[in-house]
């Protein structure tokens, strides 16, 4: 059956265990993680020597995929190497390795948002059809429909999914009690308990968010946009950026400036976490691969106080919450020398149900089903938040509107441009991106 037909499955509590029987000793990984684990990676070997080379960023989420990817199926003639990097690197060698006719990696760790570009550009090989082939063998079938959806273009599957990350709202339990403040479920009263915890004297900027120049502030835009159901493109491909929610939602991202440290424009998501960590901000909001961090004692003396919740939204009247889904997946590029069925294999391997398990709660597995709040600290808010997001645009030319436009929004929210000046200019930027 292809797996565009197939419905999202609920995992079943005690599923058969996938054997184990594997030689991690001397993998090619050079991080660890205690969320991977050893599985089954059944594949057939070459008759030589063969090296495999995985491109994947390191964090909280994705490492346990990796790891277990790795160390797994490094066995016989094969060894897989992945090295170190953060998120930045990644991006940019995955740009360099699909540039060329030959490339440096075999198995590149991707995300929905990159699939549609890189898929009308013909850099990733389709898997439709080992997809189906394999299956059955990896009970594909379980892996979250709408996680598949969101890798596919064109009716061609381009990403075997891993984990999903959406948008998660953290925030300092004890303040709220001691203040008597409730949960925000919108961004007017987020700015309010900001302005309660500043008038109490117990923090200066309340309010954390990763808001990068280069990269990050983009996201939040978009966020802020989907929550106003819209997007910086239309379903038809339209450029969409000088528009009443546009405006909106800029006008909030500007409110929200003033409980926020005033070198926000160069805070990524592990600055958000090192406030949260340092105690100097009492909300945040990050994608959820981030939340695991927050609960571990030995970043942070309020790693007990820190609690969850699904995202607020842009206004009381907006559809959808502030938010961005995230899927991560296995790609293998189109100039990758080795075996398909070999690769497809490895990474099948990675994100069986062992593996998958074994990921939480550190990840939010593709396999449907297997976060709880019994398992997971954000369990709950992660599965409130993923049923609140806007359905996703797809189109090729999202992200690389997204990257012209980057500059000019954060001049806007420098101060150095009007926000109608800085629209019309990322309306124009936008249609340029052809």
């Amino acid at each position: 059956m292809p797996f565009t037909q197939k419905r999202l499955i609920t995992v079943v509590a005690g599923a058969a265990a996938v054997a184990v029987a594997l030689t991690g000793c001397g993998a090619g990984t050079r991080t660890t993680n205690e969320n991977s684990t050893e599985v089954a990676c059944d594949y057939t070997q070459p008759e030589s020597a063969t090296t495999v080379n995985v491109l994947a960023y390191n964090s909280s989420a994705i490492d346990p995929f990796t790891d277990t990817m790795v160390e797994s199926c490094s066995t016989g003639n094969v060894t897989l190497v992945h090295d170190p990097i953060d998120f930045g690197g990644q991006v940019t060698k995955t740009t360099a390795t699909l540039s060329g006719d030959s490339g440096t990696y075999d198995i590149l760790e991707n995300y929905g948002f990159a699939i549609p570009g890189q898929a009308s550009e013909d850099k990733l090989v389709p898997l439709n059809d080992l997809f189906d082939k394999y299956s059955e063998k990896y009970a594909l079938d379980e892996l979250s429909e709408s996680m598949l959806s969101a890798l596919t273009y064109d009716g061609q599957l381009y990403a075997l999914p891993m984990q999903g990350q959406m948008f998660i709202l953290a925030y300092r339990e004890d303040v709220f009690d001691e203040l008597g403040l409730e949960v925000p479920t919108t961004f007017g009263e987020m700015m309010s308990a900001a302005q309660a915890i500043r008038d109490a004297g117990t923090m200066e900027y309340p309010i954390a968010l990763p808001w990068l120049a280069t990269s990050d502030v983009s996201t939040s835009f978009q966020a802020m946009m989907n929550s106003l159901g819209s997007d910086f493109v239309d379903t038809d491909g339209n450029v969409t950026l000088d528009t009443d929610e546009a405006r909106t939602a800029l006008g909030i991202m500007t409110e929200l400036k003033q409980y926020m440290d005033p070198q926000v424009l160069t805070f990524d998501q592990p600055a958000v976490q090192q406030q949260m960590f340092n105690g100097t901000a009492a909300m945040s909001i990050m994608f959820s691969g981030r939340m695991s961090d927050l609960t571990l004692e030995a970043n942070s003396e309020y790693f007990d106080d820190i609690a969850f919740a699904a995202p607020p939204k842009a206004t009381a009247e907006a559809e959808y919450a502030y938010n961005r889904v995230s899927i991560d997946g296995w790609s293998i590029p189109f100039n990758t020398e080795l075996d398909h069925d070999m690769l497809f294999e490895m990474m099948a391997s990675s994100v069986g149900e062992e593996a998958s398990a074994a990921s939480v709660p550190a990840a939010y597995p593709a396999r449907a089903g297997m976060v709880t709040d019994e398992n997971s600290p954000y369990g709950t808010a992660a599965n409130e938040s993923i049923v609140s997001v806007m359905p996703a645009i797809v189109s090729p030319i999202l992200a690389d509107v997204s990257v012209a436009t980057t500059d000019t929004l954060a001049n806007i929210l420098l101060g150095n441009i009007s926000i109608e000046d800085g629209l019309a200019q990322m309306q124009t930027q936008g249609e340029g991106v052809r």
